[in-house]
């Protein structure tokens, strides 16, 4: 008998030690990980800054000031609420995609944890903290930097930060869900051919209003515009009832996410 072996006929003896505590055990596993690889994890901070100082100042040079409900603003304070929620997007997708496929399929990571008192929900729930802290992590930064460049024109700023971690938190549990059914690294070609176009097309560098209304309508339901849509709001100063359904269909979205990861988690880790 193998040592997983003796580990998973133990393991029944054994007390679980909780959804929660199982899923925090999850996240210091990626944080013991990242020790090595922190190369990998600084480069998440820069994209969003060189899209900021390339199209928000560059181009924003040539576009001037933008217009949003009555008040005018340069293009840079326009576009940083969007860069903010795409790095959110970015941090999060990152590990709940590739590296979740990569433990489930070649690592067998989440195997050797349930010879442990850990059980799938844990690794479920914590397998998305993960993602959701690497991606508010990244947004925290995002945001300091904004405030140093003068791009934060009201105090309710501050409040894209938990904007930025629910924004976090729906991507990181559609990625998971997403990723329980990726069958090889082939596959994950598919997904870069949704994220780019969110990407783009989520009125992250103009206004939605330029769309025509039936295309506007395709757009609005983008999880990436409802973040940025959020956040724009915040950042400019200007919240409205908009925040309101955008906030509950980033719940949706996460809670949604969620539960399909957890059902599928343990079709693919029940032995």
């Amino acid at each position: 008998m193998t040592v997983l072996e003796q580990a998973r006929a133990t393991r029944g003896r054994v007390a679980p030690i909780g959804v929660i505590g199982g899923s925090s055990r999850v996240v210091e596993h990626n944080l013991y990980v990242y020790r090595r690889l922190w190369p990998m994890f600084l480069t998440g901070f820069f994209e969003p800054i060189f899209y900021l100082l390339g199209i928000g100042f560059g181009i924003g040079g040539l576009v001037g000031t933008i217009t949003v409900g009555g008040h005018h603003f340069a293009y840079s304070v326009y576009v940083a609420p969007a860069l903010m929620a795409s790095a959110a997007m970015n941090g999060a997708i990152f590990d709940a995609t590739f590296g979740l496929f990569y433990q489930l399929k070649y690592a067998k990571t989440y195997e050797a944890m349930l010879a442990s008192p850990i059980t799938v929900g844990s690794v479920s729930l914590g397998a998305v903290a993960w993602a959701v802290l690497r991606g508010g992590i990244y947004s925290a930064v995002f945001l300091v930097v904004m405030a140093v460049l003068g791009l934060v024109h009201s105090p309710l700023g501050i409040l894209m930060l938990p904007a930025a971690i629910l924004t976090g938190f729906a991507f990181a549990s559609l990625g998971t869900a997403a990723a329980t059914f990726v069958r090889s690294w082939d596959d994950f070609d598919l997904m870069n051919l949704v994220l780019l176009p969110l990407f783009l097309f989520s009125a992250t560098f103009f206004p939605i209003t330029i769309y025509p209304r039936a295309l506007q309508f395709v757009v609005e339901v983008s999880p990436l515009y409802r973040a940025i849509d959020l956040m724009r709001d915040l950042g400019l100063g200007q919240p409205s009832w908009s925040m309101v359904p955008d906030v509950a269909y980033l719940l949706a979205l996460s809670g949604l996410g969620l539960w399909i990861t957890s059902r599928r988690m343990k079709r693919r880790l029940r032995p």
